[in-house]
């Protein structure tokens, strides 16, 4: 990890990769719950369209639930906002849902979203970031780097 070098961008592909494992994940399911009624077997012309099928894609690598790891512990370095903020993008939720999320302006939510990119780039870099250092001037000083 320490030969990447980490920019706005490749956090935001591990990210994305992070929602996408999450969703294909097994769903979970409660312990200790059983019927000890026997199954209902139906006929064919009874069940035929009785449920939707449910098509799910192949459960994830151990490769990229490890790289799912990673980037979910990223997240509890920023402030709960950016946290959401980056989750929901992520997510493939469109800038509106973002913005009604965290009761943000659209460019408000932008800024938040790159701000949150660039910080976590700079700490995986092992940058330290100065305290007085706004918002802007973390962008604008990632803004070379960012391809």
């Amino acid at each position: 990890m320490n030969d990447i070098h980490w920019t706005p961008s490749l956090v935001e592909t591990y990210m994305v990769e992070a929602a996408d494992v999450l969703g294909r994940l097994p769903n979970v399911k409660v312990h200790g719950y059983a019927s000890t009624w026997p199954p209902i077997l139906r006929e064919f012309w009874e069940s035929f369209g009785w449920q939707e099928a449910v098509l799910r894609r192949p459960p994830p690598s151990a490769a990229a639930i490890d790289r799912m790891d990673m980037a979910l512990q990223w997240l509890g370095w920023l402030d709960p906002v950016d946290a959401r903020i980056i989750w929901l993008r992520a997510s493939g939720k469109r800038w509106k849902e973002v913005c009604w999320t965290s009761g943000l302006a659209r460019a408000a939510a932008h800024q938040h979203w790159l701000f949150a990119l660039c910080f976590i780039a700079w700490k995986l870099n092992g940058q330290r970031i100065p305290r007085n250092m706004s918002m802007r001037d973390l962008i604008a000083a990632t803004e070379g780097v960012k391809g």
